[in-house]
């Protein structure tokens, strides 16, 4: 088999195109590959679709494709236009390696694309010896794309949360559907009028906001105030993920004014924070230690302990309700100012988080697809924009099913053919 027909195989080209020339440079470390098509072709008109129309003229161009070995490989064509005799407009051709108006085709987008699931985008640029906003380019496009065919039909149990965009107070809100277990919306901000937002791109990918059941948020009174304009008939949860995350905050106050007069307390921030059953064996042995101190820390600890046992063990709302009143009971009598202000937070929010114990919804989930996103930022050491974040977050935690394949799979191969 000639070198010419071996690529043009290899390539999964297709009649009318084939690989008319080959070049390499091992100076400049590129081999390039010059397409043909046969003389005489006709071609459909992209506009209108009228088959068999003559070549008006063509137009140079070049796209970077996977590397060959360790070389860079570069496709170049003469891409035809087509004047139609149907519609009168003349047209450039689409050409079946590549998306119009790219630099790359369609593998190497493909190789881009899944990179960027594991590296940092300028990484990636690095590995390519390109601009990263080029890959920038690449990888919005797609994720774009992919997420303009998403379905949002099912989605009826939200989860709602914020994550740091960059340094002060700039944030995204990040919405995400509690069965699936997807990331389907993310915003700038965290103000009320995202929830609005959500609810119009929820309507635009064939869901229905009047389907949303049950939104599980954090105590934020701009989240409450968004659900209840824009969402009335929904149920805000909040999940024991976040009503515990308070009052551990509230235990590790009274540890950090209590370890002012008990040096012995130095070094324990974890073992009050952590769940029991998690303590390692030093842990253990120092709780014991500790516990006979007559602790304030112990005290406020064996508070939130009870706490977690009520949303272990009641299976429902009317189980649930007279074990929390008596703990907001205990909690506002313990003399220990961090914990009175939690017991009446959840006092001031008790339907809210009643309603945990029917929902059973839960932002534990949440909050770690967040600090995957917040992991992927440090590692890139940030982003330029909040848009690039956005794009990362959905690569990260959409669940896009139409993003390309892997170009190394089998069934990828045959994309120049497609």
């Amino acid at each position: 088999m000639e070198t010419t027909s071996l690529f043009s195989v290899a390539l999964g080209l297709s009649a009318p195109w084939f690989v008319d020339d080959v070049r390499f440079d091992p100076v400049a470390g590129r081999i390039d590959f010059a397409l043909g098509y046969q003389r005489g072709a006709h071609f459909p008109c992209p506009h209108c679709g009228t088959e068999h129309q003559p070549v008006h003229d063509t137009q140079a161009r070049e796209w970077r494709h996977l590397n060959f070995f360790q070389y860079e490989a570069y496709l170049q064509a003469k891409v035809p236009r087509v004047r139609c005799a149907q519609c009168g407009k003349t047209t450039q051709i689409p050409v079946p390696w590549a998306r119009p108006n790219t630099s790359f085709t369609q593998l190497m987008e493909a190789l881009i694309v899944t990179l960027c699931r594991a590296m940092p985008v300028a990484g990636v640029a690095r590995l390519l010896r390109v601009s990263d906003m080029r890959v920038w380019r690449v990888l919005e496009s797609y994720v774009d794309a992919a997420r303009a065919q998403e379905d949002f039909s099912s989605v009826k149990d939200i989860g709602l949360d914020e994550t740091a965009a960059r340094r002060g107070h700039h944030y995204i809100s990040l919405f995400h559907d509690m069965e699936a277990e997807r990331l389907v919306f993310a915003t700038e901000g965290r103000k009320a009028e995202v929830v609005d937002q959500f609810a119009e791109d929820l309507e635009a990918h064939g869901g229905c906001a009047e389907n949303i059941r049950s939104v599980c948020i954090d105590m934020s009174s701009a989240y409450q105030a968004g659900v209840a304009e824009h969402l009335p008939w929904a149920d805000i949860t909040f999940d024991e993920f976040h009503v515990i995350q308070m009052v551990n905050k509230a235990v590790d106050e009274v540890r950090r004014a209590e370890v002012k007069t008990e040096p012995g307390l130095k070094r324990s921030r974890y073992l009050w924070l952590k769940d029991k059953s998690d303590w390692t064996r030093r842990q253990i042995g120092q709780f014991a230690d500790l516990r006979r101190l007559n602790l304030k820390t112990h005290r406020a600890w064996r508070i939130k302990e009870a706490l977690r046992e009520i949303f272990r063990t009641a299976t429902s709302r009317e189980e649930a309700e007279p074990l929390l009143k008596a703990w907001v009971s205990w909690a506002r009598r313990c003399r220990l100012e961090p914990m009175k202000k939690v017991a009446q937070t959840i006092k001031d929010h008790w339907e809210g988080v009643l309603n945990a114990f029917d929902s059973r919804l839960t932002n534990g989930r949440v909050e770690a697809i967040n600090g995957q996103i917040q992991a992927a930022k440090a590692k890139a050491r940030g982003y330029g924009t909040v848009k690039h974040l956005i794009t990362i977050a959905y690569l990260i935690a959409g669940k896009l099913t139409r993003l390309p394949a892997c170009p190394f799979d089998a069934a990828a191969c045959a994309t120049l053919s497609a």
